[in-house]
């Protein structure tokens, strides 16, 4: 990884002397690499958009891909991207550089000579949420490492104690219904209707929480040493969006949404 001075980082706006400390821990070893992909191009930010949006100067539209804003923060989120990157010569990379549907390229995004991606500063800020995206083992691992050391340091988002919802409390977690969420809870029980698996924390299915699993996915994560009906009494982390049908939902669609904490 090349060095990176905190001169090469434009802090301005909120809390700047936070800012730039907490860009430069991003920037330790442990957070470098995992996700260089195919080079996409490189460009001047013109513009930030979004919490994971900015426009580059020749017009392109770029969104951050493996990762999610963090809910019903945005604001500090934009703010957050913008005293990262507002201005600077960034490169691009990734697996596909095809425009979502409002056009936007997805890309890992690097600071000119740095190779920690903006996404690991964001997620150490605790500014972002590792998203249900990423394929890519090493990647995954990179970006999940940056979220645990902001959840350990308590940053951004971790300052709230809520900030991982508890399963046991399906109201709470009905309340961020169409946000990406990370819920955590003890699994009841384990069973399977048809090609699904739902993984039951309460015994009321209208009304507690569950996780619902495909029979391509519990196969996926069967491969990856995580057998369904172990999990069973077991308490697990899971993430992804809160929908309602009865309870609330989370669909797990890949392996990296299910985590079990200290491997209990």
């Amino acid at each position: 990884m090349h060095p990176v001075t905190q001169t090469s980082v434009r802090c301005g706006g909120w809390g700047a002397a936070t800012v730039c400390s907490l860009v430069l821990a991003a920037m330790a070893p442990t957070h470098a690499a995992g996700c260089a992909f195919e080079p996409q191009g490189e460009g001047r930010v013109a513009a930030v958009i979004g919490a994971r949006t900015f426009r580059l100067a020749d017009g392109r539209e770029i969104r951050l891909a493996g990762i999610e804003p963090v809910g019903g923060a945005k604001t500090s989120s934009t703010a957050a991207l913008a005293a990262v990157i507002a201005g600077h010569e960034v490169t691009l990379s990734g697996d596909d550089d095809s425009p979502d549907r409002y056009g936007r390229q997805p890309a890992f995004v690097f600071l000119a000579g740095s190779g920690t991606s903006v996404q690991s500063m964001l997620l150490v800020q605790g500014e972002a949420l590792v998203s249900t995206e990423v394929a890519d083992r090493d990647c995954s691992a990179t970006l999940f490492a940056a979220e645990a050391e902001a959840r350990r340091a308590r940053r951004g988002i971790w300052a709230d104690p809520a900030a991982i919802k508890n399963a046991e409390s399906p109201g709470d977690i009905l309340a961020g219904i169409g946000r990406f969420t990370v819920v955590e809870g003890r699994v009841l029980s384990v069973r399977q209707a048809g090609a699904t698996t739902y993984l039951n924390f309460g015994r009321n299915w209208t009304r507690d929480f569950a996780v619902t699993i495909s029979r391509r996915v519990a196969a996926a994560l069967e491969a990856a040493g995580i057998g369904l009906k172990s999990l069973e009494r077991r308490r697990i982390r899971v993430r992804g969006w809160v929908e309602t049908r009865g309870g609330p939902r989370i669909e797990v669609l890949r392996v990296g949404q299910i985590e079990i904490p200290g491997g209990n």
